[in-house]
């Protein structure tokens, strides 16, 4: 084709005038010829060029013109596309005749055509358009067949379009040239997205469960039905297991119905995958960071605005200013140069905020707690069932306020307008701000924790065996409440004073009442003597202590009691004190009285020493005097405080040692009676104490109050209460100790009594061992006053308890 192209080209050049001669009239003119003929030249180099380009990959064609234009300016698009040079066209004199001649059909494309898009026409033999075709199949389609590109000219020339019109037929295909960066270059070696792969079934993206009662598995391109493959039984499967080496990473490909081996790469990928890693190898977590931002501050301004005139006149607003400063320095007000006086100079005032901590370490503003949305029962026409019968509302107000579920009585009206005022409200408003005045509040952070973790692994109650677990016997004969009880040492009797102004004394086995004592008023207390050679029983009854000597019981022991108390009068005693030990009258004999002793104020609690032969006595209202300790084989008794620190409302003795506990409202104090000095003050951190007892190790002593709580103390370890249970509803009453199992008590006034396993160890690197066991129903409130006393048998591990109700249990 170059050499056909190079003869034509010297064949135009040489007969210049022939053209002129052969051309039509309505041609171009003679003089243009030449131009014409080099146009050509660069139309078959430019063919040659693009069909090369195509071919390479859009690589850089080695056959450049020679005459230096810049072809390079253009990458070019052809129909078809042939890798022979030299066979792309067979007639290439004929052409070349025909060129110098003027009969090409491109002839008029200088005039049609601009500088950025020119179309080149092919050779008008369709015998050449045929053998191209010809060899473009023979050649294998390298590139698909793509429909030329026709540009609409524009010509001011109609006879130029008359002309162009006639050779219309002949230039239908055609190569189209664009700029470079109007197409990106062409990439053989481009791999596809895996989105873009055919597969050989071409159902789509379906469930292949729709294909599962048919024959076949889909369609292929051509839509004839792709069969399913032949799938064999378990044991193909297992020796294909066997035998296959790549069966561990071949998955099941559901489109095709058969297995597919993963390849390294795959395999790798899934791996990262799994291990939550970027799928691609290349990918660099940890590349540098890129400063899209610099650091370095610009030095240009945002604006190049000129500065505006108000900033270099002088400002009106600071002129008024000084001109203010000026006249109170010539009227005296402002002295320059005298500096501030000094922190010190200035006088002092109290700050009652002075020790307080500085502003920025005070935590954050804490906001109050909202107030509790109204119910229907607070409406002013509440349901019927909302409303409160005249026994409820007689009930509601013999509750304390602080006892009642509800701060109002329902009530209802016709009509909004009917509403009264609200006689409380002001009350209201006052004690919520009062609570949100004294009442802390702080902020809690809550933490991730789960809550099984915190419950300590305790063992099973079935394990701590034995308990009391059951009722046994009712003491039914009590008319009024039952304030007090006792059990003798042997266990066989049980002594109970009660409010209807008796003492009562019972068979623990068969729950008979044996003998009845009848007093002028009230039993506060009962105690027995732990001496297990006498009978003989405590009675707090006013302001007087009763010894008596049960006359139904302990015939053998009867006559030992009288020998002891008749020793008391063969002793010298204080007349001026505050106790005195007085003989009964005969008409007291005749009530059971052995002794009486007189105090002052009313007697409320009564305890022995384990040896038997000292008791104390608390008067809570008789101050320096409120505690007493009286010795029974001489008749004495003596106040072991000159003064007390607050009210004494309990005491009791240590076991082994001769150390004392008075409980006041708020703390134990424990003193040793042989030194006469404080040993130690126990704070269980309550607001009124109600009851305490030792254990009979006389290391651990347990606190009940009333604020519902009771407290654990280690003597050996603290101050503070080793374990505080809070498992009562209301305020505890007793407590007590077992002398023999590890078991202890507590009864409240919600009427339950709480039995507990506390094994205390002889090893002082081991804690106390504290378990709830049982929770026994034992009572009714009366009177918002529930189970009174608790106390266990001396020997077997069951439990005695009198309440309000008037009852006195036993429970095995």
């Amino acid at each position: 084709m170059k050499r056909s192209r190079a003869a034509a080209k010297t064949a135009a050049a040489a007969a210049p005038a022939t053209k002129a001669v052969q051309q039509p009239a309505h041609k171009q003119p003679a003089q243009q010829q030449p131009q014409r003929l080099q146009k050509d030249a660069k139309s078959a180099n430019a063919k040659a060029r693009a069909k090369s380009l195509l071919l390479k990959g859009a690589e850089e064609d080695p056959r450049a013109n020679d005459d230096g234009d810049d072809d390079d300016e253009y990458e070019f698009d052809t129909i078809n596309a042939d890798d022979d040079d030299e066979d792309e066209f067979e007639d290439d004199d004929e052409d070349a005749e025909a060129e110098a001649a003027g009969l090409d059909d491109d002839e008029d494309d200088d005039d049609t055509f601009g500088d950025d898009v020119e179309d080149f026409g092919e050779d008008d033999d369709e015998d050449e358009d045929e053998e191209d075709e010809d060899e473009d199949d023979e050649d294998g389609d390298v590139f698909p067949q793509v429909p030329s590109l026709r540009v609409a000219r524009s010509n001011s020339s109609a006879s130029s379009k008359s002309s162009k019109s006639s050779k219309s037929s002949k230039s239908s295909k055609g190569f189209r040239t664009l700029r470079r960066q109007d197409r990106p270059g062409i990439e053989p070696n481009y791999d596809s997205d895996t989105s873009d792969e055919e597969t050989h079934n071409t159902v789509g993206n379906v469930p292949m469960e729709w294909y599962d009662e048919f024959p076949h598995i889909g369609y292929d391109i051509d839509g004839n039905k792709i069969m399913k493959p032949a799938t064999g039984d378990e044991l193909d499967a297992f020796l294909d297991a066997m035998d296959n080496k790549d069966i561990w990473r071949s998955v099941k490909d559901k489109t095709e119905g058969k297995d597919v081996v993963l390849s390294r790469e795959q395999l790798d990928m899934l791996n990262k995958i799994h291990k939550s890693e970027f799928p691609d190898s290349d990918f660099d977590p940890y590349a540098p960071t890129v400063e899209w931002f610099t650091s370095k501050t610009e030095v240009m301004p945002l604006s190049a605005a000129p500065e505006p005139k108000r900033r270099f006149i002088p400002s009106k607003h600071e002129a008024s200013k000084i001109m203010k400063i000026a006249r109170a320095i010539k009227a005296g007000l402002i002295l320059p140069g005298n500096k501030k006086p000094a922190k010190a100079d200035r006088p002092k005032v109290y700050d009652i905020w002075e020790s307080a901590p500085d502003e920025l370490e005070r935590p954050n503003h804490i906001p109050a707690p909202k107030m509790r949305l109204p119910e229907h029962m607070a409406s002013y026409n509440p349901p019927a069932e909302y409303l409160l019968t005249p026994e409820e509302e007689a009930q509601w107000k013999a509750l304390d306020p602080e006892d009642r579920p509800h701060d109002f009585l329902p009530r209802k009206f016709s009509s909004l307008r009917s509403v009264p005022a609200y006689d409380r409200f002001i009350q209201e408003r006052f004690d919520r701000c009062l609570d949100l005045y004294l009442c802390p509040r702080v902020l809690k952070n809550k933490l991730d924790i789960d809550p099984e973790s915190l419950i300590p692994k305790l063992p099973k109650p079935q394990d701590l065996q034995p308990f009391p677990t059951n009722l046994s016997i009712v003491y039914r004969g009590h008319t009024a409440r039952v304030r007090s009880l006792g059990v003798d040492p042997s266990g066989q009797w049980l002594a109970t004073g009660s409010d209807d102004k008796t003492v009562r004394i019972w068979e623990t086995a068969t729950g008979r009442c044996v003998e009845k004592f009848e007093f002028p008023t009230h039993v506060m207390a009962v105690a027995w003597n732990p001496n297990k050679g006498v009978s003989l029983l405590l009675a707090a009854i006013d302001t007087d202590v009763i010894l008596l000597v049960p006359t139904r019981i302990n015939f053998n022991l009867q006559e030992a009691t009288h020998d002891l108390l008749s020793e008391i009068w063969n002793h010298e005693r204080d007349s001026t004190g505050s106790c005195q030990w007085i003989k009964p009258t005969e008409a007291e004999k005749k009530l059971g009285y052995a002794v009486r002793l007189s105090l002052p104020k009313t007697v409320t609690t009564l305890t022995w020493h384990k040896k038997g032969d000292y008791f104390a006595s608390i008067s809570p209202d008789a101050q320096s005097n409120a505690v007493q300790i009286h010795q029974l084989s001489t008749g004495r008794s003596q106040t072991p405080f000159r003064r007390t620190k607050g009210m004494i409302l309990n005491v009791l003795f240590h076991p082994n040692k001769p150390i004392l506990f008075v409980a006041t409202q708020r703390f134990v104090r424990v003193y040793n009676l042989a030194k006469q000095e404080l040993v130690k003050k126990l704070a269980p951190g309550a607001k009124w104490i109600s009851s305490m007892d030792i254990h009979p190790g006389g290391d651990n002593l347990i606190v009940g109050t009333y604020d519902k709580r009771l407290h654990w103390f280690d003597m050996d370890l603290s101050s503070k209460p080793y374990k505080t249970l809070r498992f009562h509803g209301a305020a505890i009453r007793d407590v007590s100790f077992h002398k023999r199992y590890p078991l202890f008590a507590s009864s409240a006034d919600d009427g339950k009594v709480l039995v507990f396993h506390g094994m205390v160890y002889n090893d002082l690197m081991q804690n106390p061992l504290i378990v709830p066991v049982k929770t026994l129903h034992a009572h009714k409130v009366v009177d918002h006053l529930g189970a009174l006393g608790v106390e266990f048998h001396p020997a077997q591990p069951w439990l005695f308890s009198c309440g309000a109700d008037g009852d006195v249990k036993l429970y095995c």
